[in-house]
């Protein structure tokens, strides 16, 4: 059976991190924009993170330009827009698509895994939000209007 520790997926820097590295963590996954209504949810993501991180709490932050092209920067801007704006410190990971041909593995998996409303897997808008467990299984989706202060109960849960 697949889990989110069988993927590999390439850091902001093009680097590649295995994600085995987050076994016995909690993780909540984020396809994320720097130009979308929703782009100051990366302030609530890191309040999370800081407050949970010494508990086991990892979020990877995953870029995505397939919604309305919000996301138009390289490697480099995205990070200093993060850190600049946001105080972000937690991990970046490369652009991906997260639907179509060419979503992302690990984004396919977590679909196939979680599927959103009515059973449609489609990631709907950026933002949306993957929460997994610390044994790697799939716990919950949140849509995008799902802030991160509403699912930190979920979260303290899952710790």
């Amino acid at each position: 059976m697949t889990s989110l520790y069988d993927f590999t997926v390439d850091d902001i820097h093009g680097k590649p991190v295995k994600l085995d590295r987050y076994k016995g963590k909690v993780v909540l996954i984020v396809n994320t924009a720097s130009k979308c209504g929703y782009t100051p949810q990366y302030q609530g993501l890191e309040a999370l993170y800081e407050k949970y991180k010494g508990k086991g709490l990892e979020v990877l932050g995953f870029p995505c330009n397939q919604f309305g092209a919000q996301e138009p920067g390289g490697a480099d801007e995205i990070a200093s827009f993060c850190e600049l704006n946001y105080g972000v410190k937690f991990p970046l990971f490369a652009k991906v698509d997260v639907n179509g041909d060419k979503a992302a593995p690990v984004y396919q998996y977590l679909k196939a895994a979680k599927p959103g409303l009515l059973g449609i897997e489609a990631i709907k808008w950026n933002f949306t939000k993957f929460l997994i467990g610390r044994d790697g299984a799939v716990l919950a989706r949140y849509a995008p209007k799902d802030t991160p202060e509403s699912i930190a109960p979920d979260v303290e849960k899952a710790l």
